[in-house]
């Protein structure tokens, strides 16, 4: 009798232990996050718009008036995309020291060129250190305005 009772005591013991392991299991399954699909990165892919602080209608006045002398030839609609950088930088490549490629990637050759241009024609007071930082934007404002 007491060999059974031991024998049923153990075996009520184990099935309690594993249904608290499924139970437990269960739950932890039941709380796993739900695994979203991959995203394709060109459905997250950046516009190559750097107006750098200016309106809409200022880098409309810019690419008017000012980038169509350095082979600008796209739309006038005040977003300054990959065409309008290479029509800057083909200026910045003739007296402002940028030496990178015609490229239109606003980097830090780009802006230090930009710089060199702006510190001598539109009053800014910073340094040449290629980040367009808020006086780089004020003067880039200026030129846009003059043009």
């Amino acid at each position: 009798m007491r060999a059974m009772m031991r024998t049923l005591v153990s075996v009520t013991t184990v099935v309690g232990i594993a249904a608290g392991s499924l139970a437990a299991a269960g739950t932890s399954f039941a709380a796993a996050p739900e695994k979203k699909p991959v995203e394709s990165a060109e459905a997250f892919a950046p516009l190559a718009v750097v107006n750098l602080g200016l309106t809409t209608s200022e880098a409309k006045s810019l690419q008017g008036k000012f980038l169509r002398s350095w082979g600008y030839t796209g739309a006038i609609d005040g977003q300054l995309g990959t065409n309008s950088w290479k029509a800057m930088q083909r200026l910045l490549k003739e007296n402002w020291g940028y030496t990178g490629s015609i490229d239109g990637i606003v980097g830090t050759g780009t802006v230090k060129a930009l710089q060199r241009y702006l510190k001598t024609w539109y009053r800014y007071t910073g340094a040449i250190d290629g980040v367009a930082g808020p006086g780089t934007k004020a003067a880039f404002r200026r030129m846009a305005n003059v043009t």
